[in-house]
Order: C-alpha cells, then structure tokens, then sequence
C-alpha cells in the first residue's frame, strides 16, 4: 500500500488539525502547503502573514516541489499527506502532476470560513478562499477519470470525527487508524514557517474540537463574495462523504 493523499482546502478549513490528524498515523508523512512559497513570489502584492519567513524557508521552484510530491514517500512512510491550498493553484500552473496523487476536497461552510479568515486577511476576494480552484479542479478529476473525489465538510468532521474518518480513509483505499482522533499539542517540524502566524490556536488543541456554530455575520461590503462562495460551496456540499 503506497498513498500521496492531496488535501486540497482553503484557509481556515481546519485543514491544519487535518494535518495533524494524519500526521499521528505512524505510516504517514505530512507536508504543509507545499505550493506557498511559490504562491507568494507571484502575488507579491498581497502580502500574507509570514510572507518574508516563508519565501527565506521554503523551496519557490514550482517543478522542484513537485517532483518532490509526486517522488518517493519520505521517509519511507506508506501515506503522504498533503495539505494544499487550492488557491495556490495560479492560473499559471499546470495541472497534469496533479494526476499522479490522490485528490481528496476540504470545505466550510462559507459563513464561517470568512468571518475567519477576515482575522487574517481584511479584505478577501473569492479566489482567496481556494473555492474556485476547488471546483474546477474537483470537476477536472471527474472529466479525467469517471470518478467522484472524496469531499469532507469541516463541521462533519467536527461533530462525527471518527465516523467521518472513516469514511475518508474507505475512499482513499487505507485503513482507518485510532491515532488520527488524537495529538500532542504545539508545533511540528513539518509545519511551515508561516505557522507562528497562523497556528496558535492549532498549537493548543489535541484533538478536533467540538463543532460550534459561529453566530457572527459577514460584512455587508463581502455580501458579493459571500453569495459566491455559497454557490460553490454548494457544488461541493452536495458530494460530501456522509
């Protein structure tokens, strides 16, 4: 059993506790938004939390990172997981490697994404939230290849996580393991050097924390954004492992 399990996201998707959730199994590997810093180089003007760290420590030749993600498992590991940001997936980048791993959907609901991600990022278009290039790539692999990618949606996961794992791990073909509903707290190596901009609350948890409903509103001014985000969301939601 060999697996390179693409988790394609957006930001504030708990896409990093899903991160540690695979990173417990002692047959995987993990890595952190390997396209970022590549991400960064070409969308300099809209400077990230982290940007000068990211692009001093992390590898921006797209063709090198790949190469690495379709290469051999680290570590000689049976699973690498890969956390991506489908919004790191300019327009600009080619698609066909993508074809050589197993691609797997993270999504929120939009509500609570981008009241999330306004802590961040003040003012968030559409493409910022991965949503777009979720879509169209979820589709691409259907057209590819007959098949429908898993997709999990964060509040499912945070209510059943077991059940919901399970579910994943049945539709990736691996067996589901105990010591992805646990972890120690704090960093990893394996995180990113963005991370202490990022993952405090992360760092703090040791498990996926009970689903809470967030009762705060999306600006008025995102009211366009938001409306969009839903529409795709929905085009997701409806695919969603249950």
């Amino acid at each position: 059993m060999s697996l390179r399990l693409a988790m394609w996201s957006g930001p504030r998707n708990i896409s990093t506790a899903m991160m540690r959730s695979w990173g417990s199994r002692p047959d995987a590997t993990v890595c952190d938004e390997p396209l970022y810093a590549h991400y960064l180089t070409l969308t300099a003007d809209r400077r990230h939390p982290g940007y000068d760290e990211t692009i001093a420590h992390h590898d921006a030749d797209l063709a090198s990172v790949i190469r690495w993600l379709t290469g051999p498992i680290p570590h000689e590991k049976q699973v690498f997981y890969q956390k991506q940001m489908a919004h790191h997936l300019l327009p600009e980048v080619e698609l066909e490697w993508i074809d050589e791993l197993t691609s797997a959907f993270l999504i929120r609901d939009p509500r609570e994404m981008l009241t999330s991600l306004l802590e961040f990022i003040p003012t968030p278009r559409v493409e910022d939230t991965g949503l777009p290039q979720q879509v169209a790539l979820f589709e691409r692999i259907r057209s590819r290849t007959g098949l429908t990618p898993a997709v999990l949606d964060a509040a499912d996961v945070l209510r059943h996580p077991r059940r919901t794992l399970a579910l994943l791990c049945d539709a990736v073909d691996v067996p589901f393991r105990e010591e992805m509903l646990e972890w120690a707290p704090g960093p990893r190596d394996t995180d990113g050097a963005w991370a202490p901009f990022w993952y405090a609350k992360v760092y703090e948890t040791t498990t996926f924390a009970p689903y809470k409903p967030k009762d705060e509103e999306v600006p008025e001014r995102l009211a366009e954004v938001l409306a969009e985000c839903e529409r795709l969301y929905r085009r997701l939601y409806e695919h969603r492992l249950r």
